[in-house]
């Protein structure tokens, strides 16, 4: 892939671009088969590969320079403000959302933060695209509600010059210090979630709920879970940090009932409208701590689905599922590192399957699945 912010040493955020995308999959592979344990009666299969440019569904831009002249971009390594609307990693649909953005920055008069006088009032916008509908999610992140009056003064005219707008709210972010979000959402529009479909299951993304960033390769990572499972004798399962509930809504079948825990309630309301939509009433969510939903049950599951963040389960969790001795663990990893120090706690688990889809090329990160069942010899 030729970038231009790369070429001119503008921007790093892909830092392996120099090396051929295959080469890149290959040591990610090699690296991920090195921190596994024993591959005996495992399964490993064929990374999955991305796009190598056009594949990301949002942005996260910092905004700089002044309301009259903004510029959407990043801070880089040499504390130089980029422009990074030409981004390859995006969509060519993008292109013309930032010029919608820059110019409604432009007409409601919204400074842009600057981090060293600890003035201003809009710190970043963070953009998201449906890859089922086209429409959009915007996202301005505000040290205070200030300018709320005048961005509604002025979302009709940007309604009616992008009506694929479906979402706009204000995030309010009063700290002077690097932090994305805060806590407080105030919408702009009626629309508070951003309809999607993967596979054939529709999916809701609200503010503050979090979503793959890669929408191929999410749709792949699900329905080789849901290809995976079809076939075991599931009744009971648990998906932990369900999110928006990607793994739990593929995972539907008849005969099973399914509980998905996850701490927001954005994510939670997203996972409940996509079970109510496919009339799965067996299926419930809710939003609660995971490892402490886990740790108060008495009775396993069948299959337990966790999809932790990076730190990955940690051996207080990981201890819980020794317990519990569900018959079968998928686990979705976005940190082999933490997956590896995970397996090697749950020892009375073989691992059966696992591959690698590679959500982030350019970059040392990559997603990996794994299928694992309890040991014939564990004690029950």
């Amino acid at each position: 892939m030729l970038c231009q912010y790369f070429a001119a040493d503008q921007c790093r955020s892909c830092q392996l671009l120099a090396t051929p995308y295959s080469a890149q999959l290959d040591e990610k592979q090699q690296q991920l088969l090195r921190l596994l344990p024993s591959l005996q009666d495992t399964v490993v299969l064929p990374p999955e590969a991305s796009a190598e440019m056009h594949f990301r569904n949002k942005a996260k831009m910092v905004v700089m320079g002044t309301a009259a002249n903004p510029v959407l971009g990043i801070v880089n390594h040499q504390q130089q403000s980029i422009d990074l609307t030409a981004c390859p990693l995006y969509p060519t649909e993008f292109i013309q959302a930032f010029a919608q953005i820059t110019a409604f920055i432009q007409l409601a008069g919204l400074q842009p933060y600057d981090v060293t006088t600890k003035k201003g009032e809009l710190k970043f916008v963070l953009l998201t695209r449906s890859s089922a509908t086209g429409q959009w999610m915007l996202r301005f992140v505000m040290r205070s509600q200030n300018c709320v009056a005048a961005m509604r003064k002025h979302l009709p005219s940007l309604l009616q010059q992008w009506p694929q707008l479906f979402v706009c709210s204000v995030n309010l972010q009063p700290e002077h210090k690097a932090v994305l979000e805060g806590d407080v959402e105030i919408l702009l529009t009626r629309q508070s979630m951003l309809p999607e479909m993967l596979n054939d299951v529709p999916m809701y993304i609200q503010p503050q709920s979090f979503f793959q960033t890669n929408p191929v390769l999410a749709a792949k990572l699900y329905q080789t879970a849901r290809d995976w499972t079809a076939e075991l004798p599931l009744v009971q399962i648990w998906d932990l940090f369900c999110g928006v509930g990607g793994f739990a809504l593929h995972l539907a079948a008849p005969g099973r009932t399914l509980t998905g825990i996850e701490i927001s309630e954005s994510a939670i309301a997203c996972a409940s409208l996509s079970a109510a939509e496919l009339g799965l009433d067996n299926f419930q969510f809710q939003a609660l701590d995971a490892a402490a939903f886990a740790k108060a049950q008495q009775q396993r599951p069948d299959l337990l689905v966790v999809n932790p963040p990076r730190r990955g389960l940690g051996p207080e969790l990981c201890a819980t599922v020794a317990r519990l001795q569900p018959g079968w663990l998928l686990y979705s990893s976005c940190n082999p590192q933490t997956l590896s120090s995970d397996l090697a706690l749950l020892t009375e688990y073989q691992l059966r399957k696992v591959q690698l889809f590679d959500l982030f090329p350019h970059t040392t990160h990559a997603e990996v699945l794994c299928l694992l069942q309890l040991s014939p010899s564990a004690k029950i």
